[in-house]
């Protein structure tokens, strides 16, 4: 996708951060997940980062197990040559499509990058385009062990709900506002409104085949910390 196809670039971005983290405890108990360490570097920190390699500079940040040690850790994203506001989720965390929901206000006009907190990708956020005829543009990556039925199929840069080859998503995402068209505020999963633009043609895909890791237990972590050999970027 590139511009001559009409494709859009995120105007702005999001991070998710406002889980619990409950498959990563003891750790998550004292620490929220995005804070959590890869070689040195909070996962966050590494997401921020790369919306600023990515020349996004407005990025925001959904709050809710912990969300103060997150806040206090990023501050105003000056350090980091971005803006960041924050969401908060209280007393309830809103799940993902909710807490975007939530946070759609800071994210127009849009269209927008949104990210999850907990992943560790060299996935380069600058090449990540909106296609004209899209509501949606999914990154997608191959099952990994943990996962290995995927989550959705692809066929000529579209996603589908039903295929019999199946890939996972990344977490990683743009979207526009009509995505979330006809959901008020409050908890809300992300997968039936997937389903749903996939159902309209509207939900693009690509696949990537780079470094992604979910982060998603403590031994994964160790795992991720031991098995790296060099900078990733």
């Amino acid at each position: 996708m590139n511009a001559s196809s009409g494709a859009l670039r995120p105007l702005a971005a999001m991070i998710l951060a406002a889980g619990r983290g409950e498959r990563m405890r003891p750790l998550t108990d004292t620490t929220p997940k995005p804070l959590l360490r890869v070689r040195g570097e909070t996962l966050i920190e590494r997401q921020v980062r790369a919306c600023a390699r990515a020349q996004i500079r407005r990025i925001v940040v959904n709050l809710w197990w912990l969300g103060a040690q997150i806040r206090e850790h990023l501050g105003d994203g000056s350090r980091y040559g971005v803006t960041i506001v924050y969401s908060e989720e209280q007393p309830q965390a809103l799940e993902t499509a909710g807490g975007i929901i939530r946070a759609l206000p800071h994210l127009l006009p849009g269209p927008f990058a949104v990210v999850n907190g907990d992943v560790y990708s060299d996935y380069p956020l600058d090449t990540l385009r909106l296609p004209a005829d899209c509501d949606a543009n999914l990154v997608l990556v191959p099952n990994p062990a943990q996962h290995p039925r995927g989550d959705f199929g692809f066929a000529a840069g579209r996603a589908l709900a039903e295929a019999a080859q199946r890939w996972t998503f990344a977490g990683i995402a743009i979207y526009r506002s009509s995505f979330f068209a006809g959901y008020a505020d409050g908890p809300q999963a992300l997968k039936p409104l997937m389903v749903r633009s996939m159902n309209a043609g509207r939900c693009a895909a690509e696949i990537f085949t780079g470094v992604w890791e979910d982060v998603g237990t403590p031994e994964r972590l160790r795992a991720l910390n031991a098995g790296l050999d060099g900078p990733l970027g």
